[in-house]
């Protein structure tokens, strides 16, 4: 009996041929037809003009930064409950990130905080570099009240959308808000090329010196010439090829996550005290992860116990990403709330994220069998 993860990686059925194409193509070098093809693509998805394939979601992260003038001793406004990669990036790049809450109704950024915030600092004249926004679990954050202030202010905006490729907010897809969008394409993820991730953006200048940094900042002339410090972040084109296999079924991959998150909803509808990850209605998520909180209070049972009952039948999941502010490597850093009562602490203390990958019939009564000690009658699908 094999193991269900949490979210593995899903096939096409055509990604063996394309990396086949890749190789007898000869397009084994870091750059080609399918690197340039696969951007072409992303850029379409994301309603920008152009992308630019980098290594990680992290990388991607780290050159948007830089490419927008972050560096020492800035600060830059990061959402506390996100994975550590994001405000990684701000430290790669001597900045200190200052954490803000979550908002109840989204469980993303709260943009109320941000713009108190900017229009704090804008009155003492400490604006941070940038602010980036994090599409939690693949549901965009209502940046929009964000990206105007900010464009007022000089500031930066960077779209974490590492996990939200699909996702659309107002009509308007994961990856178009702010000053650069940005993608992950880990193993985890929705769409993935084993590793690699993408900078998105309308600016020209920006994706010429992201690829510029990304390419160790070689200079254009015939020998070897580096002016400054650049990263060896470029994505190759052979995964670039596994990508586009992967581009090819985004829809019926939403789609299948959309109904992991329904069918959960109506596994636990009996069950007093559990609340799913809100849907926002001005969008509409890809569901990455399907997440919930428990109040045990009234369930009667905790986080902690899913976790173990599900593992005791080999079946993964895990407790939401633990708030940045929380963390060992930020003790000290600024944190932003509305109250002592943190959303982002709270969520991460009774917040659990369920096996969310393409589930058969037999994975879910899998899943069914193992919860069953714990929420008794399972109501029928």
């Amino acid at each position: 009996m094999s193991r269900i993860y949490l979210s593995p990686p899903e096939l096409s059925g055509t990604e063996a041929d394309a990396l086949v194409a890749a190789v007898r193509g000869g397009w084994l070098a870091p750059v080609g037809p399918d690197l340039d093809a696969f951007e072409a693509e992303l850029a379409a998805i994301a309603g920008r003009r152009y992308a630019v394939g980098v290594s990680s979601g992290t990388a991607a992260l780290h050159l948007a930064l830089l490419a927008h003038g972050v560096g020492e001793g800035n600060e830059v406004l990061v959402p506390s409950l996100t994975f550590v990669a994001t405000a990684n990036a701000a430290v790669y790049c001597g900045a200190r990130p200052v954490f803000v809450d979550s908002d109840d109704r989204t469980w993303c950024i709260d943009p109320e905080l941000v713009l108190q915030e900017l229009d704090r600092r804008a009155s003492v004249g400490t604006l941070p570099a940038a602010v980036i926004t994090v599409d939690l679990y693949g549901q965009i954050a209502a940046a929009e009240g964000i990206v105007e202030r900010c464009r007022d202010l000089g500031v930066a905006v960077i779209e974490d959308a590492a996990e939200a490729i699909g996702a659309t907010r107002q009509g308007r897809p994961a990856g178009s808000f702010g000053d650069v969008g940005v993608f992950s394409f880990n193993g985890n993820k929705l769409i993935t090329t084993s590793g690699g991730g993408a900078v998105l953006t309308d600016d020209v200048s920006v994706r010429d010196r992201v690829r510029f940094l990304a390419t160790q900042a070689r200079e254009p002339v015939l020998h070897y010439e580096h002016h400054e410090l650049g990263f060896n972040y470029r994505l190759s084109n052979v995964l670039a090829a596994l990508g586009r296999a992967q581009l090819s079924t985004l829809e019926q991959r939403r789609e299948r996550r959309r109904a992991t998150k329904q069918w959960y909803r109506t596994l636990f509808s009996h069950v007093p005290g559990i609340t799913f990850m809100p849907d926002d209605p001005a969008g509409v998520p890809v569901n990455w992860l399907t997440a919930m909180e428990i109040d045990p209070s009234l369930a009667g049972f905790d986080r902690d116990a899913v976790i173990a009952t599900l593992a005791a039948a080999d079946i993964e999941s895990r407790p939401i990403w633990k708030p940045m502010h929380l963390q060992k490597q930020f003790a000290g850093s600024a944190f932003l709330a509305k109250s002592a009562a943190a959303v982002s602490q709270r969520l991460f203390d009774r917040g659990v994220c369920l096996p969310s990958g393409a589930m058969d019939d037999v994975a879910r009564e899998r899943v069914v069998a193992a919860l069953r000690p714990l929420i008794g009658h399972v109501p029928s699908s």
